[in-house]
């Protein structure tokens, strides 16, 4: 029985340049994902079945409604495949957890079938993450996020810390609150060079919705790592540290100073 991960999407940097005409936001991005998440196994079934467990199962209103379901039926298959789900991270995060969820569901279909030659075109219709959270490499995205362009990582394997306060924030209201200015385009040359240089422009909205994004920046920043974001358009923030025991130590301060905030530690992959 197959499996995958469908591992935690992070933006190193997300700079916003302008509102489209078709209503969605032009982009520049550094994707990059942490080697954990939420975990998915398939077997062959007669018809397509979809099975939810784990902390945030209950997060899902509509298991069968989900973009899980939804990848399944964008890719043609001889039979129908069910699908079990261990959702581990939480919705509406910034973390691009469903996307991750398709991401996976993509993998487990390669590997069992096959994919068709047009995969791109059929994840994009899924959401603007997807065809990055398929291969789930870091890359440069562009356009709406879509648009991906390769990059060697210097960051790979370098420990990474996950904190979420435990307040689902949506996309939607945090794009419509962004001031609409364009502070620049993303920095060019390595992963860590455009991680450090860059910015979100994300976070200034997101917190102006949600406060507690700026508790979690200011509790990150005072581990002292390398670098302290939000990912996404929230609530989600993390912090990259220069060894293993500097993330160690964070993650045992954020449990005794925050013990209910969700945590996950793992490395850049």
């Amino acid at each position: 029985m197959p499996s995958e991960t469908a591992y935690a999407k992070i933006n190193l940097a997300l700079h916003v340049r302008r509102r489209r005409e078709d209503g969605y936001h032009e982009l520049e991005t550094l994707f990059a994902f942490v080697d954990d998440g939420d975990q998915l196994s398939a077997r062959t079934a007669e018809e397509d079945r979809l099975t939810v467990s784990g902390e945030f199962a209950t997060t899902l209103d509509n298991p069968f409604d989900n973009i899980v379901a939804k990848a399944l039926t964008k890719l043609p298959r001889p039979g129908g495949m069910a699908i079990d789900l261990e959702k581990r991270l939480p919705v509406a995060a910034g973390l691009g957890g469903g996307s991750a969820d398709a991401g996976a569901v993509f993998r487990l279909v390669e590997a069992m079938h096959g994919l068709p030659d047009d995969w791109p075109d059929r994840a994009a219709k899924l959401g603007a993450d997807v065809p990055a959270c398929v291969r789930s490499e870091t890359c440069i995205g562009r356009g709406t996020g879509t648009e991906l362009e390769a990059i060697e990582s210097d960051w790979t394997g370098i420990p990474v810390l996950l904190v979420n306060p435990r307040v689902p924030l949506a996309t939607g209201p945090v794009f419509k609150a962004w001031d609409g200015m364009d502070r620049g385009p993303m920095p060019q040359g390595s992963v860590s060079e455009i991680a450090l240089s860059g910015r979100n422009d994300l976070e200034a909205p997101a917190i102006g919705l949600c406060p507690q994004i700026g508790e979690v920046l200011a509790a990150l920043e005072g581990t002292k790592p390398l670098l302290s974001r939000m990912s996404g358009s929230g609530a989600t923030c993390f912090a990259i540290f220069p060894t293993p025991e500097a993330a160690g130590d964070a993650m045992d301060r954020m449990a005794l100073d925050h013990p209910d905030w969700w945590r996950m530690a793992g490395r850049l992959r």
